[in-house]
């Protein structure tokens, strides 16, 4: 079930001069300008009230670097006028994780306003106060959202109804089933001595689904078992489930 007007993302940042960016291009591009999803870059500094459009200020307490203030965002977060439907994030790295589910959800409602922060960080005072959910790309610190924000949208649009070519091409990828990809493969059959799986061009349609079944389980087990482990085992020699370390953790 399609919306009745287009999916679209509505940023909030400090340098609206960074959007579209690379959403411009490729898929995410294309579909951008037929109109499948549409994106709005807001200026918080235009939410400023003083003379200089500060945004900013030190940290309550003390410590290094700057604070985006509570007053300055919450104005801008208001100035949008999204409305109740449409989720409120924050691109921060102590958020929620990223999950392709979550992505999946955002991508079948009507898009998200996103708060970009700079700084040390932003007024926990307006992250409460407009209901922002905290969202994170990685384990990782960036110099501010809007990398992180452009990833979540870019996941987000390609899922969009029209966006990509074949619709089953999202559906058979890293994390659609909780499972990491398998490997792909396609010409030259021999490539520096080395030949294509004898299985994936047999014609055999039922096999090369079992093949790549029993990789993506292999591959999941072996490098993401923190995933591997959430995922109920269907008999007892699945592949690669009993051999994994009880004790392995994530590199």
């Amino acid at each position: 079930m399609t919306n009745p007007t287009p999916w679209r993302a509505t940023v909030l940042t400090l340098f609206p001069e960074m959007f579209p960016g690379p959403l411009g291009v490729s898929l995410a591009g294309r579909a951008l300008a037929s109109g499948l999803w549409q994106i709005e870059a807001r200026d918080i500094r235009a939410s400023a009230t003083d003379r200089h459009r500060s945004v900013d200020d030190t940290p309550a307490g003390g410590g290094p670097g700057m604070v985006l203030r509570a007053d300055v965002l919450a104005a801008a977060i208001d100035a949008a006028d999204i409305g109740p439907e449409r989720p409120r994030l924050l691109m921060s790295p102590r958020g929620r994780p990223l999950t392709q589910a979550h992505v999946v959800e955002l991508a079948q409602g009507p898009g998200p306003l996103i708060v970009c922060g700079r700084f040390e960080g932003i007024d926990q005072r307006v992250i409460d106060a407009r209901g922002l959910e905290e969202v994170s790309i990685g384990d990782y610190v960036l110099s501010g959202g809007e990398l992180a924000a452009m990833a979540l949208i870019d996941a987000c649009v390609r899922l969009l109804p029209g966006v990509m070519g074949k619709e089953a091409s999202g559906a058979e990828e890293s994390f659609s089933d909780g499972l990491l990809e398998y490997p792909q493969y396609t010409r030259p059959q021999l490539f520096e001595g080395v030949p294509i799986p004898e299985i994936l061009t047999s014609g055999d349609h039922a096999k090369v689904a079992a093949w790549r079944r029993a990789q993506s389980e292999a591959l999941t087990a072996a490098r993401r078992p923190d995933l591997w482990a959430q995922i109920p085992p269907k008999a007892p020699n699945r592949p690669g489930r009993q051999k994994t370390p009880k004790n392995k953790t994530d590199g």
